[in-house]
């Protein structure tokens, strides 16, 4: 294991030491596909508390970890986002004279913000609504972001915060219909990015695909109804289930790919 990855152990156990020592939450910062299969990695015995991961909505990539006490943890339903309205909260940055706005990225928006100095473990996932963006980041960046955040390229911006128990999100996706010889992840991954085999295989072997959350690096892994696929730096796809077989006894498939 390298360096950082045992340092990120570290200190996700040290967070579960403490929410069960002083029966208090305690919270990571925001944790990309690679430190979420971390903490999903370590065996959970060595726990001292369970834990419920938010983004901010639902499917974000990005998330935080909430370690709960046993008071939490042993109850039935829990209202996540309840446990986070106090850690994370939504910004939305919009063009201060829209018809001089250029038309900005995510690379864009996330460049601005790291420019001013913020580490990108204090930001959550960014998503951009036509000329708007609403991106979610640690309560304490809050006030500095709105006072900052005033410029984005050659696009003067206002940044302002949203109330986030009323924030809601719905993901535009696009169906993807096919056919498939098996419900594997390569071939599933060739249907959702029209891509060769070989550049699907190094992206498996390279570990930068993960499924719900978890890396996958073998591309015979099948996939199951309902998983939520994630490539780093390609996107994401939802494998909605199977269908009929062809005669050339081909498996019919669906996916909603996030767009």
């Amino acid at each position: 294991m390298m360096k950082e990855e045992q340092i990120l152990e570290k200190r996700l156990l040290e967070l579960s030491r403490l929410a069960y020592n002083r029966d208090i939450i305690t919270y990571s910062d925001f944790l990309n596909l690679n430190e979420l299969n971390i903490l999903h990695s370590i065996p959970k015995n060595t726990l001292c508390a369970g834990y419920v991961l938010f983004g901010g909505y639902d499917l974000a990539e990005r998330q935080m970890a909430a370690f709960l006490p046993d008071a939490l943890s042993l109850r039935g339903e829990l209202d996540i986002r309840s446990f986070f309205s106090r850690e994370i909260c939504v910004l939305r940055i919009s063009p201060l004279y829209e018809k001089f706005a250029e038309e900005l990225s995510h690379r864009d928006y996330l460049g601005a913000m790291l420019n001013l100095g913020i580490d990108r473990s204090k930001t959550g996932d960014i998503l951009i609504d036509g000329k708007n963006a609403f991106v979610f980041v640690n309560f304490k960046m809050k006030d500095f972001l709105i006072d900052e955040l005033t410029r984005i390229r050659h696009t003067t911006v206002m940044t302002a915060e949203v109330e986030f128990q009323d924030f809601r999100y719905e993901p535009r996706y696009e169906t993807i219909n096919g056919t498939v010889a098996s419900v594997r992840l390569d071939s599933l991954l060739a249907l959702a990015f029209a891509s060769s085999r070989s550049r699907l295989l190094g992206l498996i072997e390279g570990a930068k695909v993960f499924v719900n959350g978890k890396l996958v690096t073998s591309n015979g892994y099948q996939v199951k109804e309902q998983d939520i696929i994630s490539v780093r730096g390609m996107g994401k796809f939802k494998f909605c289930g199977t269908g009929n077989i062809t005669r050339k006894n081909r498996i019919c498939v669906s996916i909603l790919k996030y767009i």
